[in-house]
């Protein structure tokens, strides 16, 4: 005899979030790989024109490991798009530095994210796009702000560039 699996309470909230945010990525990678740039690299231009930053400030900015990060900022420098500097302030740390050619695709990239954005919110009407954004932001800043302790470690949702 099989069991009857438990019946639910409330919507999968990890599954929906999951696939939202999945689906989104995929279409943020297409978008951006038309201008050749991976959403990481974005990540990595935008948050190093904001302020002076080092690789290990941008690597947890965007919540990279310092091998992805390295990766990375070696794509970066090849296209020309930025390059390692000694810090003035800790000669061991490298400030990454957004080059001009850096900052015009910076600009495009911006674009681009703003309208992957732009289209996945325009499909709701737009008083639901407005409840959601600011119901995603009160759980992030909120209940859902820090992960919380585990025996084993909860695999992220792979980013696929």
């Amino acid at each position: 005899m099989t069991a009857m699996a438990p019946s639910r309470d409330e919507p999968d909230l990890s599954f929906l979030l999951d696939h939202a945010g999945h689906v989104l990525r995929t279409q943020m990678a297409a978008a951006l790989a038309e201008i050749g740039l991976t959403a990481r690299m974005h990540c990595v231009l935008v948050h190093a024109m904001e302020e002076e930053r080092t690789q290990i400030q941008l690597a947890e900015l965007g919540d990279m490991d310092k091998t992805t990060m390295v990766v990375t900022l070696d794509a970066l420098e090849k296209a020309g798009l930025a390059e390692r500097r000694p810090s003035s302030i800790d000669r061991r740390a490298r400030i990454v530095a957004v080059t001009e050619q850096g900052a015009q695709v910076a600009k495009r990239s911006q674009e681009i994210v703003d309208r992957v954005h732009r289209a996945a919110l325009g499909s709701l009407p737009e008083e639901e796009a407005e409840v959601l954004v600011r119901a995603l932001n009160r759980l992030v800043t909120g209940h859902l702000a820090t992960a919380v302790e585990v025996p084993q470690p909860v695999r992220r949702a792979r980013h696929r560039t």
